[in-house]
């Protein structure tokens, strides 16, 4: 059975209960949404991918996705979508799980990619509602600024979707945007800035 957003939120509930986790779980979740309908899929199981895809960092910040595959196939979650949530982790300590599909690679791409977004959202006077991808461009240059986004594995995840990040940025932002209040990406003007 095809994972659901609704699903997701269930397992998620008691793993994430952190604001700052659950709001990034939140804009990765909206950002997969984006990339299943730029790939013709199912933005609703794409998202539940994407919502759950920081499942046991809570609990296990040293041992992000050690303790991930067990209990979500245990919770009848599929192998293929417990694949794509490990496929995230590439490249982490012990993580071989290469991103291969377009689910994979879009996870692994917009999970740093969103919180770049994010920072770039916080500073402007009306959030991500006029947000543009060309803000983003010039942010990702200056290393400097949200600093713990990974640009490298950012750019290799775009050259292994055969997209331009500029492409991959718009459909993130497209993707967040409608949300903008449940993520707190109204902007300053908005009173939403902590």
């Amino acid at each position: 059975m095809e994972l659901t957003l609704e699903r997701a939120k269930e397992l998620n509930k008691d793993q994430v209960t952190e604001k700052s986790l659950i709001i990034h779980s939140l804009n990765v979740c909206y950002a997969m949404g984006a990339m299943a309908r730029h790939f013709g899929e199912s933005e609703d199981h794409w998202m539940a991918v994407g919502y759950l895809h920081d499942y046991d960092y809570e609990k296990y910040p040293d041992e992000h996705l050690q303790h991930t595959e067990e209990p979500l196939l245990a919770a009848g979650v599929s192998e293929e979508d417990v694949r794509a949530i490990m496929s995230h982790g590439w490249g982490l300590e012990g993580n071989d799980v290469e991103p291969l599909t377009n689910m994979e690679k879009s996870l692994y791409t917009v999970d740093e990619l969103t919180g770049i977004i994010q920072a770039c959202a916080r500073m402007r006077p009306h959030g991500i509602t006029d947000l543009e991808t060309k803000s983003i461009l010039k942010r990702f240059k200056d290393k400097r600024f949200a600093a713990k986004c990974d640009r490298e594995l950012i750019s290799k995840g775009c050259e292994m979707l055969g997209m331009e990040l500029a492409e991959v940025a718009g459909l993130c932002i497209e993707g967040m945007r409608p949300h903008a209040a449940e993520i707190g990406l109204l902007g300053t003007e908005a009173g939403t800035e902590e």
